[in-house]
């Protein structure tokens, strides 16, 4: 089965394609679609829509945020934005004198063809750490420290990640629901 996915993140198409069983095979289109100011799942929700309506083919977004809990859930679904803006430096420097850093990843995986529109979520619980760390990864991967675990996500490399992984959660579930419809 062939299914397309809609990112830019050439990141995110390698830690998929490592998930990926041999009978999914994963095409990447670089789209970019309009990203509404709303939370993770409506934004995942209205943009497999809008990609949709453009492809007509099956194919899936995947749209994820870093929540630190003293900071109200910050960033959030603003998670892109905020790392473009002030990136690690800034999300420690927020967190300078805070003692409660912990913190989740959020992934959500927004799948549509011509008769489904399926989203499926995977959380991972941890920490902000007090430096960043590492060389792996992308993003908040230096400073997120997952539960279970003294290491970063960007001390980790791939396959150590994805023992942890927000997006291995979510992928798993629309790996099984793939098998489950013998889509």
């Amino acid at each position: 089965m062939k299914i397309t996915f809609v990112t830019s993140n050439i990141d995110k198409v390698k830690e998929i394609n490592q998930l990926v069983n041999d009978d999914i095979k994963i095409t990447q289109k670089n789209i970019d679609y309009p990203e509404i100011q709303a939370n993770i799942e409506k934004v995942a929700r209205k943009g497999v829509n809008w990609c949709y309506e453009k492809l007509t083919e099956p194919l899936f977004i995947e749209d994820s945020g870093l929540f630190i809990k003293s900071l109200n859930n910050f960033p959030g679904p603003f998670s892109s934005y905020v790392f473009d803006k002030i990136g690690n430096k800034g999300i420690l420097d927020l967190l300078a004198n805070e003692e409660n850093r912990s913190a989740y990843f959020l992934s959500i995986i927004a799948y549509k063809d011509k008769n489904h529109l399926k989203l499926f979520k995977g959380k991972t619980e941890g920490e902000i750490g007090k430096e960043r760390r590492g060389k792996h990864g992308f993003g908040y991967d230096p400073v997120f420290i997952p539960k279970s675990s003294n290491k970063t996500f960007g001390e980790m490399d791939r396959e150590e990640k994805n023992n942890y992984s927000h997006r291995k959660k979510a992928f798993k579930k629309f790996s099984k629901f793939l098998s489950s419809k013998n889509i």
